[in-house]
C-alpha cells in the first residue's frame, strides 16, 4: 500500500509543472570539442574552435586553458570562448599538447574539460589509426553450461522497433532460467539453460513486452523521493549560508581552489584561472617576474595588470621557502605609497604565484642607467623632461620614507639597492624585492643561518664578517643607495673583486665622493657609513635630512659636470648579487 502511494505521488510530480526555487539553476553543461587538430602552417589568430556553455542563465562566463606542462600555442578569449593560434606553428609539426579547457559563471561549480591538440603538416593529413582486425565469422558452439547458482542477467522486455533490418532466417534465441531458490522453498522443476537455433520460430517462453516487475516501481519511486528530498535540502542549507557569508574576496574563489597547503580563509587567495601572462619582465638565477592581466582582482572589477613572482622549475627547496617567507612579510606590511603593494597570492598548488602591483618603469638602477643615453639634463626648476638634480633628490626621499616605514613595522630589508626599487611612470619610487626580508619585531636583530649569493658592495661590516643584520645594515645598504643615485646606476667600489672590498670596508675604506655631488649629500651618505651601527641614524632622521635639501633651490648633484666616463656598469661577478 504504501508503494503505491510513493508511486502515485511520484506520477503527480511528473505530470505537473514542477516549479524550482529561485536561483535552483540545472548544472551547465560545457561543450568543447575534445580533439583539436591544426595545420603547421596555420598562421597566427587563426581560430581552432569554440567553446559553450549552456544553462547559464544571466550569469558571464569565464573562459580559460590550463597546463600543467610547457606553454601551448593557443589562447582562449576568456568571454567569447573562442580557440586561436597565439605562436608560430612552424616549428611545432607533429607536436601534441593535453591542456585544460575550463569555464566559470562563479555561481555553480567551474568545470574543467581535458583536450588534446595536434599540429599537423600542411597538408592537414591527420595520423593514421589502425583499423580493428575484421570480425571472423563462424559457426559458434552452442551448447553453453552454467555454474549452478550462476546470477543471470533480467530478461530484456524491450520491443523490436517496426522498420528495422530484415532478421535473417536463422535467429539466436536465449532463455534464461532465474536463480536457484533457496533450500527451504518446495523444489521444483529447474528450467534449463540453454541456446537453441530455430528457423522463424519465436520464444515461447518469452515474457509480453508490457510487463513490469511489481518490484521495479517502489523501487525507483522511493529513490527519485529520496534523491528530491536531499536536493531540496541541500539547496536551503546553501542558500542560508551563503546569505549569512559575508561579501569579501573569497566569494570569488572557486571551490576547486578551496583545499590548499593555506588556510582556505586567507583574503589574499586568488583563483589562477583568472589570470592571464603575458612576458617576463624580470629574472633571477630561480625566479621570474611576469607581466599578467588579473580579472575581478582588488576589489575592482574587469581586467587589470599585475605583476605576478614566481619561481623556476630548477628552484630547490630553499627558494620555495623564501618566497613563502616573502609572502608572509608582504601580508603583514600594509599599503605605503612607497613599498610595491601585494595584491593576491595563489598557494593552493605549485607553482606558488605572488600577485603585486605593476609598476611600469620598472628597476631604478636600469631607469638611472637609461638616463645617460639621453645625455641631456634639464635644470633643477625647468619643465624638462629628463632628469634633474631635484628628481635624483626626490627618488632617495622617496626611498628613505619607504624605509623608514618597512622599519617601523619591525622589516629589515637586507637587500637594498637601486635593482631592488621600482619606478613607476609617474616617477614614484617603491621598494620592492622582499626575498631576503625578515620580521625582527622581536629581536630587531637577524643572524644569517644559509649560504648564497650577497649583495656584498651594499653590506654593513657587522654584515659581512659576522652575519649580523639589523635596520643599521639597512641605513648602510641606504648610503650605498644613494651613491648609485647620485653617479646614474653605477655599480660600487668600482674595479674592486669582492674580497678586496670586505677588506677595505674592514679597514675605513668609503666610496668617494663624486665630482658632481655637494658635499651635503656627501654628508648623509658618510653618515650612513658609521662603522659602529649605533652611530648611523635611523631612517625617520635621514628623511627630514632630504627634506629639506629639497626645500632649497640649490642642485646638489650637478650633472652638467657628471663625468662619463668615470664610472661604469659591472653586469655579472661570480658569487655577488649586483
Amino acid at each position: 500500500m504504501l508503494a503505491a502511494w510513493i508511486l502515485a505521488g511520484c506520477l503527480c510530480l511528473a505530470s505537473s509543472d514542477l516549479q524550482l526555487p529561485p536561483g535552483f539553476n540545472l548544472p551547465a553543461i560545457t561543450q568543447v570539442a575534445r580533439n583539436w587538430y591544426v595545420m603547421s602552417s596555420d598562421p597566427i589568430g587563426s581560430i581552432v574552435t569554440r567553446v559553450t556553455r549552456e544553462r547559464t542563465g544571466k550569469q558571464n562566463v569565464t573562459f580559460g586553458l590550463e597546463t600543467g606542462g610547457p606553454p601551448t600555442p593557443f589562447a582562449i578569449d576568456p568571454h567569447t570562448g573562442v580557440v586561436f593560434v597565439n605562436d608560430t606553428l612552424a616549428d611545432k609539426e607533429s607536436k601534441s599538447y593535453s591542456l585544460w579547457v575550463t569555464a566559470d559563471d562563479g555561481v555553480s561549480l567551474p568545470q574543467r574539460t581535458e583536450v588534446f591538440a595536434t599540429v599537423t603538416d600542411a597538408s592537414g593529413a591527420r595520423p593514421k589509426v589502425p583499423s580493428p582486425p575484421a570480425f571472423a565469422i563462424s559457426n559458434y558452439n552452442t551448447a553453453i553450461t552454467l555454474q549452478p547458482n550462476f546470477p543471470l542477467p533480467p530478461q530484456s522486455t524491450t520491443k523490436a522497433t517496426e522498420g528495422t533490418e530484415k532478421v535473417p532466417e536463422t535467429t539466436v534465441i536465449t532463455t534464461l532460467s532465474p536463480p536457484k531458490p533457496p533450500a527451504d522453498v518446495p523444489r521444483e522443476e529447474k528450467n534449463k539453460v540453454g541456446i537453441k537455433e530455430t528457423k522463424n520460430n519465436t520464444n515461447e517462453e518469452t515474457r509480453p513486452s508490457n510487463e513490469v516487475p511489481l518490484t521495479v516501481i517502489p523501487l525507483v519511486a522511493i529513490g527519485a523521493l529520496i534523491a528530491i528530498v536531499a536536493g531540496v535540502i541541500i539547496f536551503v542549507w546553501k542558500k542560508r549560508h551563503v546569505k549569512g557569508k559575508k561579501s569579501t574576496k573569497d566569494d570569488m574563489i572557486s571551490e576547486e581552489t578551496t583545499i590548499s597547503k593555506e588556510d582556505p580563509t586567507d583574503e589574499w587567495e586568488f583563483p589562477r584561472h583568472h589570470l592571464k601572462i603575458f612576458n617576463i619582465v624580470g629574472e633571477g638565477a630561480f625566479g621570474q617576474v611576469w607581466r599578467a592581466q588579473a580579472v575581478d582582482i582588488d576589489g575592482k572589477k574587469g581586467e587589470q595588470t599585475v605583476a605576478v613572482k614566481t619561481l623556476k622549475g630548477n628552484a630547490s627547496e630553499k627558494e620555495k621557502t623564501d618566497l613563502l617567507q616573502e609572502l608572509a612579510v608582504m601580508k603583514s606590511l600594509g599599503t605605503h605609497p612607497n613599498v610595491v603593494r601585494l595584491i593576491g597570492c595563489c598557494t593552493e598548488k605549485e607553482p606558488t604565484l605572488v600577485i603585486m602591483e605593476f609598476v611600469s618603469l620598472g628597476k631604478l638602477q636600469q631607469f638611472l642607467r637609461d638616463s645617460r643615453a639621453e645625455r641631456h639634463y634639464g635644470n633643477t626648476h625647468g619643465g624638462s623632461r629628463f632628469l634633474t638634480s631635484r628628481d635624483l633628490t626626490h627618488f632617495a626621499f622617496q626611498v628613505a620614507r619607504g624605509m623608514d616605514f618597512l622599519s617601523s613595522k619591525g622589516i629589515i630589508h637586507r637587500d637594498l639597492a637601486a635593482r631592488n626599487v621600482l619606478i613607476t611612470d609617474e616617477r614614484t619610487c617603491k621598494v620592492a624585492d622582499f626575498g631576503f626580508a625578515r620580521d625582527v619585531a622581536g629581536t630587531h636583530v637577524y643572524e644569517r643561518k644559509s649560504d648564497g649569493r650577497l649583495p656584498i658592495r651594499w653590506m654593513a661590516p657587522e654584515s659581512l664578517y659576522d652575519d649580523i643584520f639589523s635596520v643599521k645594515s639597512d641605513i648602510w645598504s641606504f648610503g650605498v643607495l644613494l651613491w648609485e643615485i647620485v653617479t646614474l646606476g653605477s655599480t660600487p667600489y668600482p674595479g674592486l673583486s669582492a674580497g678586496d672590498v670586505m677588506r677595505k670596508v674592514r679597514d675605513g675604506h668609503r666610496l668617494d665622493k663624486p665630482e658632481h655631488c655637494r658635499r651635503e649629500l656627501y654628508n648623509i651618505m658618510y653618515y650612513c657609513w658609521e662603522a659602529e651601527p649605533s652611530s648611523r641614524p635611523e631612517f625617520k632622521e635621514i628623511v627630514g635630512m632630504l627634506e629639506r635639501l629639497l626645500c632649497t633651490e640649490m642642485d646638489y648633484i650637478e650633472l652638467e659636470r657628471f663625468p662619463d666616463h668615470s664610472y661604469y656598469n659591472v653586469q655579472h661577478l661570480d658569487g655577488e648579487k649586483l
